[in-house]
């Protein structure tokens, strides 16, 4: 088969590892056409990975036409608006995480192109190889019935460096205006993980701050969720640790009747009958995850079998978003002090 021809719609820090991973799945598929407002970013980005075609819009983009799917990886404001775009145009969609910046946009906008083209939400934690491992031995029963999980994540991204700047926003600038930043923005991944890993997730308490003044969103959270049978789930993460590197860096403990199953950073421990020991190499699993999110997407684009990240999938990630923001009152402490 001819590879699929890709438009991709953005040019941003993101799309670099969307581009590698379009690379990493061979001939299956192609970007053959880039846009973005910015024509100097949009040019640089397609000498780097061989773009022929480059154009100052997604509507040029997609009137110039020859395209058989369109990867979204713009600003999350602009999500929405582009795949009702795009899905004029007919195309299948892969749509960087999240569909939109609200759980009301994301469900206006599934009610309005649902089943008018196939639409994927690219959310590739999941995609990491040691979550898939772990997620393997919890469908192998590995650890026995799950008693309790707890994630951290600590870093010292918004903690000023011995020059006074800020980790995270030297990363990634566009986190300083963000409203909604820490779970919006970050823990949404790994509040889509725990879901994947088990099961449906209820928030029933959630508590956010905001440590550095340079900072429109919080920068920290403490999370509780429960879910099946009685299981309990922290998450408590933070960017403002002093002393912490300033590097995302995911611990995550999952007890089970049986056995327990320990990630760190990039090693990931199975306790019980049977232990096993993993350890991962970082820059490898971060691309990879990207290749495998994108080889999902155009495999059951060949097949027909549906997306594990559909659009519905997503929808229930983004109600554990919202009931943070909405349990904390986090946003209506904001607009009082203003």
């Amino acid at each position: 088969m001819a590879p699929l021809r890709v438009g991709l719609i953005g040019a941003g820090w993101v799309t670099q590892h969307h581009l590698r991973g379009w690379q990493e799945i061979g001939d299956k598929a192609r970007v053959v056409a880039i846009a973005d407002p910015s024509s100097a970013r949009a040019a640089e980005r397609a000498e780097a990975f061989a773009i022929p075609a480059v154009f100052d819009s997604a509507e040029a983009m997609l009137a110039a036409g020859g395209l058989d799917a369109v990867d979204i990886a713009a600003p999350r404001a602009v999500h929405a608006d582009l795949a009702r775009l795009v899905a004029r145009h007919g195309l299948p969609i892969l749509c960087q995480k999240p569909l939109a910046p609200t759980l009301a946009e994301a469900e206006r906008l599934v009610a309005d192109i649902g089943g008018q083209v196939r639409l994927m939400v690219h959310e590739n934690w999941r995609f990491r190889a040691y979550y898939r491992q772990a997620a393997a031995w919890l469908r192998d029963g590995r650890i026995g019935a799950v008693r309790g999980a707890a994630l951290t994540l600590v870093t010292s991204g918004t903690v000023p460096d011995a020059d006074g700047r800020l980790p995270a926003l030297e990363r990634q600038p566009f986190m300083a205006g963000e409203s909604r930043m820490l779970v919006a923005e970050v823990l949404i991944h790994h509040l889509d993980t725990l879901r994947m890993l088990l099961g449906p997730l209820k928030v029933e308490a959630a508590a956010l701050t905001r440590t550095s003044p340079a900072l429109k969103g919080e920068d920290g959270a403490v999370i509780h969720l429960s879910g099946g049978a009685g299981v309990g789930v922290s998450v408590f993460a933070t960017f403002a640790a002093h002393g912490a590197p300033p590097q995302q860096r995911d611990q995550l403990l999952v007890v089970g009747r049986e056995g327990a199953i320990r990630l760190d950073g990039t090693a990931l421990e199975l306790s019980g009958s049977q232990p096993e020991r993993l350890s991962y190499d970082a820059d490898a699993t971060y691309l990879g995850s990207y290749a495998a999110t994108i080889a999902h997407f155009v495999e059951c684009l060949a097949s027909g079998a549906p997306f594990e990240t559909a659009p519905e999938d997503n929808l229930e990630t983004l109600r554990l978003v919202e009931d943070c923001y909405r349990l904390s009152g986090f946003e209506q402490e904001g607009r009082s002090a203003a």
